[in-house]
């Protein structure tokens, strides 16, 4: 397996062969100028799209001004070059309520950059449970379903029994005490009484876009079991 030492970093430019995917890069702790440097390996030694999460605006703003060509998402603090094309796998993300948007929009720019064609449902929280009912169709169609909550979680679970595609559920730190930063939404994802639902950390909508990812990269798997953007060596 191939990495390129930064000295600072040890970037893996072997993923993109492996995953299908380059190296993602996680941008808090980071100076811009180290996020610069990985990029631009990363953009050196892959084809695929190279992504930046977390990364404030104006650290955005330095990044982008040292590697041109790149687009910032304010929401979802997400910088992406050479974003991918879209494959035909639809995604549909569902944000309980406006608080979890940042989140949702993590999770649906993600999903985007690599390649998933997204379909955002927001405000369809269970306290008015008719929000989510009249949207059935919509997610129904999906090839897999992101839900976003925070105060109980409980909008995975009924998500769960409306569709039949995977679920990838995440718990949100929107809520009062007891909700605990995320915490109870975690926990009550994890005992859904709907069968089958995956759950990623809290506030996490990049780990639940790469879930998606992975799905999508087994229904595009050619018999060699090679990923499918994976370059030959």
């Amino acid at each position: 397996m191939n990495t390129a030492d930064l000295g600072f970093a040890r970037v893996d430019v072997d993923r993109e062969h492996r995953q299908g995917l380059p190296e993602v890069v996680y941008g808090p702790g980071k100076t811009p100028a180290q996020i610069a440097a990985i990029v631009r390996t990363l953009l050196t030694h892959n084809a695929g799209p190279v992504l930046v999460t977390r990364v404030e605006a104006e650290a955005a703003r330095a990044v982008l001004a040292d590697v041109p060509g790149g687009r910032y998402a304010p929401g979802a603090r997400l910088l992406v070059w050479r974003p991918a094309a879209a494959t035909g796998f639809t995604l549909a993300v569902a944000a309980a309520g406006t608080s979890d948007g940042p989140v949702a929009e993590e999770a649906a720019e993600v999903a985007a950059a690599v390649g998933l064609t997204v379909d955002t449902v927001t405000d369809v929280g269970v306290a008015g449970i008719h929000r989510l009912l009249a949207e059935r169709d919509r997610l129904a169609a999906a090839d897999a379903v992101i839900v976003v909550a925070g105060m109980e979680g409980a909008l995975a679970s009924a998500v769960g029994g409306l569709v039949a595609c995977p679920v990838i559920a995440v718990p949100t730190s929107t809520g009062y005490g007891a909700g605990l930063e995320g915490v109870t939404a975690l926990l009550a994802m994890h005992a859904s009484c709907a069968a089958g639902i995956t759950v990623v950390n809290i506030d996490s909508g990049f780990g639940a876009a790469m879930a998606a990812f992975r799905l999508a990269q087994v229904l595009r798997r050619p018999a060699s079991g090679r990923p499918a953007s994976g370059r030959p060596r």
